[in-house]
Parts: C-alpha cells; sequence; structure tokens
C-alpha cells in the first residue's frame, strides 16, 4: 500500500471561516467572501500565520482522517478564529475600491422608485 500526506490544517481553516462569514453581514461581507478569489486570499491569508499539520496515512485511509483533531484545544480554534476575523478585514481594506465597484451598495426597498404609477 502507497502511503500519502494530508493537509489536516486546509479543511478546519475552511470550516472555520464559512462559521465566522456566516456571523457577519450579509453586505458587504459574506457577499465579497462568496467570490472566490477574496475567498482563497483569506484562507491563504490564515494558513500563512497558523501551523500546518499533516498526517501520514495510508491511500485507502485518507477518508478516516479526522482534521477536527487539529484543534482539539480551546486555544488553537479561538487563534484560528481570531486570524479570519484580522483576514477578513485586513482584505476588504486592501481591496475596497474593487469590492464597492463589483458588490453593489445595498439599498432600502422603501426608497426604490415604484413602478406601481406604470
Amino acid at each position: 500500500m502507497s502511503k500519502t500526506i494530508v493537509n489536516l490544517t486546509l479543511p478546519v481553516v475552511i470550516e472555520e471561516a464559512e462559521d465566522v462569514l456566516d456571523s457577519y453581514p450579509y453586505h458587504p461581507y459574506q457577499q465579497a467572501f462568496s467570490i472566490p478569489d477574496l475567498r482563497k486570499k483569506l484562507i491563504s491569508y490564515v494558513l500563512c500565520r497558523v501551523p500546518g499539520v499533516y498526517a501520514v496515512v495510508e491511500e485507502d485511509d485518507r477518508a478516516a482522517v479526522n482534521p477536527k483533531s487539529l484543534c482539539n484545544s480551546l486555544e488553537q480554534r479561538i487563534q484560528i478564529e481570531n486570524l479570519i476575523r484580522q483576514g477578513i478585514e485586513h482584505i476588504l481594506r486592501e481591496n475596497i475600491d474593487w469590492v464597492d465597484r463589483h458588490i453593489p451598495q445595498e439599498t432600502n426597498p422603501a426608497f426604490a422608485p415604484s413602478n406601481w404609477f406604470g
């Protein structure tokens, strides 16, 4: 049987990023990070600042590896969560012009012109 290296950090960071983004308002945060390029920048931002954890497993046992074992301490999970929050703010600040052009400001429906009058 051949062995393979499995990255345990990446799935944890992706899952934590989704959880953290769910706690942010839809506009502009969730909208911005639903764009694949910005989501990748966020994941990369965190991965560059947290130690990577890998496991060597049998090729057939890849599915049995539990990435959650990486963050068995509350301290590690909080560190990743804080890095995600820092990354969100950093990336939005760094790309504010692009975000403003590609994600329109939300408007209050009460101020939208009505087509009721024809």
